[in-house]
């Protein structure tokens, strides 16, 4: 199958659009799991404004006893139905940036910038935000709703 574009979504689905991604997050966990683990999870929607920009943020800890290969986040409206799966998460084209915490935590963060057009075709209302972690002995974790965000501008 093929990789998803976080953008190629958000533009082609219009209303029932899927962004991806993930922002700034607090201190890791003080103890690594032998798990993949996600904690702290927050999600954050600015509305574009003029010339600026705006954005979708997801922010989150993570930790593994083997370190950390990856984060991904994707994010629809709740109202839409949809129910992405861990398989569908891993087609996902962009992935956050994580900062070293340790040798097992990180800090993951992603920024999608919005522009007022695309915001324009966003549904409003509650938004889902699922998040698949990838540890680097190859262990995953999937969280189908680490978090939810209201788009209300």
């Amino acid at each position: 199958m093929s990789r998803i574009s976080v953008r190629a979504v958000l533009v082609s689905l219009g209303g029932a659009a899927v962004i991806g991604g993930v922002a700034v997050a607090g201190m890791a966990s003080a103890t690594a799991p032998a798990q993949p683990a996600v904690d702290n999870a927050s999600a954050r929607f600015v509305a574009p404004s003029g010339d600026t920009r705006g954005a979708f943020t997801f922010a989150a800890d993570v930790a593994d006893d083997s370190g950390i290969e990856k984060l991904t986040v994707l994010a629809w409206p709740k109202a839409s139905g949809l129910d992405v799966t861990a398989e569908e998460m891993e087609r996902v084209e962009e992935d956050a940036v994580c900062e070293r915490v340790d040798d097992e935590k990180s800090t993951c963060a992603y920024t999608l910038r919005i522009t007022e057009r695309e915001a324009a075709e966003m549904e409003r209302g509650e938004w889902k935000v699922s998040a698949l972690l990838t540890a680097r002995d190859g262990g995953k974790r999937f969280v189908p709703e680490a978090a939810t965000v209201t788009l209300d501008f």
